[in-house]
């Protein structure tokens, strides 16, 4: 395996302006491969609101730009694709909308049997998490050795997700081609720049 990558998750957002300074000062911190977009209401309306000032970030540090489910929606906002949370959202119709060179990835939870299915199906990537005990899922956490598994028997790539720490983001990253983190970076106590340099240094 490559060295890991910084894959970055928003808090779910209501509107971007007030976040942009948040996201352009962690991007400027470190290198990282993507951000994904999560959303406080699952509205057109808000899901513009916060995908257009963030957007303008993500380009000006030439980082993929994702939002979760609404693959419909990417095209129309200029987004580089869509990560597929609700276990209901089909691969192949996304890839289907938003053609090949989108990036289309799929949340696993702990399952050897979906992540099969979804990285089947075509995924580019597949999430496993929570790695712990977290909001994210039903409750089942990816161990550590879901992602050495992984890592040794399935060629898509693996994000790990769900309850990062600083801790367990050192543990896995010799397992997982993406650490995604979140909360972590944006409720660092010396701001979320700190954040991501403290995730990009154990990643190095």
């Amino acid at each position: 395996m490559t060295e890991p990558r910084l894959y970055l998750l928003t808090p779910p957002l209501s509107e971007g302006a007030s976040f942009a300074p948040l996201l352009d000062a962690a991007l400027s911190a470190a290198p990282c491969a993507c951000v994904r977009l999560r959303f406080a209401a699952e509205e057109e309306g808000v899901i513009r609101a916060v995908a257009d000032p963030l957007r303008e970030v993500c380009l000006g540090h030439d980082v993929a730009l994702v939002l979760t489910d609404h693959f419909r929606l990417a095209r129309q906002l200029g987004l580089d694709g869509a990560h597929l949370a609700n276990p209901r959202l089909s691969v192949r119709e996304a890839r289907k909308a938003l053609g090949e060179e989108a990036i289309v990835g799929a949340h696993a939870g702990a399952s050897r049997h979906m992540g099969m299915t979804l990285a089947e199906a075509g995924a580019d990537y597949v999430s496993l998490g929570p790695v712990a005990e977290s909001a994210l899922g039903a409750g089942e956490i990816a161990e550590q050795e879901l992602f050495e598994w992984w890592a040794e028997a399935i060629t898509t790539p693996s994000v790990a997700e769900g309850g990062m720490t600083l801790a367990l983001a050192e543990a896995l990253a010799p397992h997982a081609d993406f650490i995604a983190a979140g909360a972590a970076i944006w409720s660092h106590p010396e701001g979320p720049a700190a954040g991501a340099r403290a995730f990009a240094a154990l990643l190095d």
